[in-house]
């Protein structure tokens, strides 16, 4: 083929992954959307201060329920461990499991990959969290934490009270909002419109909310700021799984995942290792990531060399530089390590696992199991939601136009 056909097909492929996962997406990012307005913050910081096992569990759920991009999962980390919660709780426990764990993850690597897959994603996922709890609680000084913390608030900046990533009050295209006497500043119109309506309801309890229309309002509102923060991510990660997937050859992955011979502990370990470094250099976010482990996995990697790909989200070089500024050097230099080496342990130790259990599909193998025919189905229902999410975010910014303070 030409340059030229290459480069269709590329996008083909692109826009086969997109269709084949659209509904998904939509699904949940609305759940996430109305976990976000359910659960505060705050509340959550009030029981993750301790580093028992409670604690360990509740930072996992609300991890799982609090989706967000990788950035956004890091602020909101930050955020946590600055009021209080313990390094276990906020920084193994809900940073991992607020990308990796989450439902929409989930859903689009069923859908691409299979179920096999998804499994093997919440149990690997377990035992990185297990991994980085015990390093954070038994290995690392606990002055190293609290040298961090001291780090960190002495030095952040101005942040977004919606979606808790930090924001340049003189950039231009900041969003700002004058809140009782003081200035609030926004990475984004949909952060602010969010903000706005929880100010609204901000006296509202969870079940009040929950059964009233203006909760379900905000829900729709924090969906849409969920699609506001990924997805350029999202679009990123299905045209370069699609271009690598027709400009690359299969030879050149064969080289690269030859590194020993196949079903040997080397090669096994080598495609974990591969994994996690090219995660780090080719990433886009957690959900971005699964069209590329399609390509991975169909060029020969192994079964847990995948999941060390996808769980190497969290120390890309942008990231690292968030923990840098956030923790100081030496606390991202932990962060960095910890999460490479677990990483790499996870996608060896899921391997045997499924390995052993017969779980782990003929090498290629790709595809969810819902019947193909209800995509066409399932995208035309859900694009009726996500323009009733549309419709009501804009309707709520009209609403609250009175209200606001311009930029």
């Amino acid at each position: 083929m030409t340059v030229v056909e290459t480069l269709v097909e590329g996008v083909r492929l692109a826009g086969e992954m997109g269709w084949e996962t659209w509904w998904a997406l939509v699904l949940g990012f609305t759940i996430a959307g109305a976990v976000e307005t359910f659960v505060s913050e705050e509340r959550m910081s009030a029981v993750l201060g301790g580093s028992g096992w409670r604690e360990l569990g509740l930072g996992t759920l609300f991890g799982a329920a609090s989706s967000s991009c990788s950035f956004g999962a890091v602020a909101t980390t930050k955020s946590l461990f600055k009021k209080g919660a313990s390094p276990v709780a906020a920084l193994a426990a809900f940073q991992f499991a607020s990308t990796n764990l989450v439902i929409e993850l989930g859903l689009v690597m069923w859908i691409l990959l299979g179920w096999q897959f998804v499994a093997a994603d919440y149990v690997a996922g377990l035992f990185l969290i297990g991994f980085l709890a015990a390093v954070f609680e038994y290995v690392v000084p606990d002055a190293w934490f609290e040298a961090a913390r001291d780090h960190l608030r002495t030095t952040e900046g101005v942040r977004d009270p919606s979606c808790g990533m930090t924001v340049d009050p003189d950039a231009d295209d900041v969003h700002s909002l004058d809140v009782d006497g003081r200035t609030e500043y926004f990475c984004s119109s949909s952060c602010k419109s969010a903000y706005l309506e929880s100010q609204r309801q901000a006296d509202a309890t969870w079940r009040e909310r929950l059964l009233t229309r203006d909760g379900w309002r905000l829900a729709s509102k924090n969906a849409l700021g969920e699609w506001g923060m990924l997805w350029t991510d999202i679009v990123a990660g299905f045209l370069i799984a699609g271009l690598i997937g027709a400009f690359v050859p299969r030879a050149w992955w064969t080289t690269l995942f030859g590194v020993g011979a196949e079903g040997t502990f080397a090669w096994v370990v080598a495609s974990a290792v591969i994994g996690v470094v090219v995660g780090v250099v080719t990433f886009v976010c957690s959900v971005g990531n699964v069209p590329f482990a399609v390509i991975l996995w169909s060029n020969g990697i192994a079964f847990g060399g995948v999941m060390s790909f996808i769980f190497a989200d969290l120390i890309v070089p942008t990231i690292d530089d968030a923990y840098r500024r956030y923790y100081g050097l030496r606390m991202a230099a932990v962060l960095f390590v910890s999460i490479f080496v677990g990483a790499v342990v996870s996608g060896v130790a899921i391997h045997y696992l499924w390995s052993g259990l017969g779980l782990i599909p003929p090498s290629g193998d790709v595809g969810g199991t819902a019947p193909g025919g209800y995509t066409t189905y399932l995208n035309a229902v859900f694009t009726l939601v996500f323009l009733g999410q549309v419709y009501v975010g804009y309707a709520s910014d009209a609403d609250a136009t009175a209200t606001e303070t311009p930029t």
